[in-house]
């Protein structure tokens, strides 16, 4: 699909904060996030604000005619995230050490407008941001009832460690990563 990409950091990205917004309720209009105060927008803006100021903080957005029809989002991961010391030994050695480095890429977030998905752009979104990254690995967590991100993530060649929360009133994940991205 033919599309323009656009990298912003942590600052140039409140430029767009509320395009970004449009996107994720537009994405999250579904059951069964619909009415779950976790999925609201405003939960959505709060968490996506706060990373703005985490280490290696980076959007890339995807726009055709100006608009932006899906966008990626992600930070280096802190090696002390709770989601991420909570999976203890089911961590691959080798991804700890990087974590511990600084060398993981945290792939927080991935979406794409309903009528623009299953046309590759979710894959062409999330290789642009892999590719422009310092890190050697990266990681993210997938809602387990999200067959088709999920599927779409194992096909990419993402392995899953194990199930994790980000907060007692979050949705169960799968954390997976990536090695050698």
């Amino acid at each position: 699909m033919d599309a323009e990409y656009q990298r912003y950091d942590g600052t140039s990205v409140k430029a767009v904060t509320d395009d970004l917004a449009e996107v994720y309720a537009r994405v999250y209009d579904t059951p069964p996030y619909t009415g779950d105060p976790f999925f609201s927008v405003a939960s959505f803006r709060q968490r996506l604000e706060a990373a703005f100021d985490s280490d290696g903080f980076e959007t890339v957005t995807a726009c055709r005619n100006g608009e932006i029809v899906g966008y990626v989002h992600g930070a280096t991961l802190p090696a002390d995230k709770p989601w991420w010391i909570s999976l203890g030994d089911r961590r691959p050695k080798q991804l700890q050490t990087l974590a511990d480095a600084g060398q993981v890429f945290w792939l927080r977030g991935l979406m794409v407008l309903p009528e623009y998905q299953n046309q590759g752009l979710g894959r062409k979104i999330h290789d642009t941001v892999i590719t422009g990254r310092a890190e050697s690995a990266t990681t993210l967590t997938c809602i387990i009832d999200n067959q088709p991100a999920h599927d779409a993530y194992v096909r990419w060649g993402y392995s899953v460690m194990g199930e994790i929360k980000h907060a007692p009133e979050s949705p169960t994940y799968d954390a997976m990563y990536l090695p050698g991205s």
